[in-house]
């Protein structure tokens, strides 16, 4: 009995893991989507193209 709650647990473990990874999958997409459309529309509007939306 005691093995099989082992591997029921380490198959929710590693569910809740598999689903963790694919949301923040989606989350750095939508960031790098973001950066990129801020970085495109900061150099085509400002001082010809010289011109960082960002502070680094």
């Amino acid at each position: 009995m005691v093995p099989l709650l082992l591997v029921l647990l380490l198959a929710l473990i590693l569910f809740g893991a598999g689903f963790a990874v694919q949301v923040l999958w989606w989350v750095a997409l939508v960031v790098l989507v973001l950066w990129l459309l801020g970085f495109v529309m900061r150099s085509t509007s400002a001082g010809g193209g010289r011109g960082r939306w960002y502070r680094w």
